[in-house]
């Protein structure tokens, strides 16, 4: 299996995106102004056992869904792209892929989720699966709210899940 990656710009920044020879494998928001510094793919690459290539180019697709998206077009990420569920397994992957389900401009409750991914009582599983996603926006946890529809968090960036709520809610 060889693993390369690309970046591709969004509304935050660029972000890292890898793929393995099945698919996407992650796509991840970055925290540092500069996405390119080497310590970004540590995290992956020891997850994956092995250190993906650079490949200029390989995002570009993405790259093209992401732009429709933030122009506002419902893009169900998933229907265009493969998507490599490697570094996710168990219950979490289950309830991503429950996610997944959730459409453009929609929200369910943590509660909610853990009932469609037939975990009912799990709701704190489905916001760690949400935390260790490793699809950014690709799998839309930014859908996920408390129970009483307040966004709750995004990472360290709330302001970020408020932005994309707000996107799909005029888009």
């Amino acid at each position: 299996m060889t693993f390369r990656y690309d970046f591709a710009p969004t509304p935050f920044g660029d972000a890292l995106a890898v793929f393995s020879d099945d698919g996407l494998v992650r796509f991840d928001l970055s925290e540092s102004d500069d996405p390119s510094v080497p310590w970004l793919l540590e995290e992956v690459s020891g997850r994956l056992r092995s250190v993906p290539d650079p490949d200029p180019g390989a995002a570009d697709e993405l790259t093209e869904l992401l732009d429709e998206y933030f122009a506002g077009v419902p893009v169900r990420f998933d229907e265009h792209l493969t998507l490599d569920w490697r570094l996710s397994d168990g219950f979490a992957r289950t309830a991503l892929q429950a996610i997944s389900t959730i459409e453009w401009g929609q929200t369910l409750s943590y509660g909610e989720v853990a009932m469609l991914a037939g975990r009912p009582g799990a709701a704190r599983a489905v916001g760690t699966a949400c935390r260790l996603t490793p699809f950014s926006i690709v799998v839309p946890v930014h859908r996920v709210v408390r129970w009483d529809g307040t966004p709750g968090q995004y990472g360290a960036h709330p302001e970020r899940k408020r932005f994309l709520l707000d996107l799909e809610a005029h888009g």
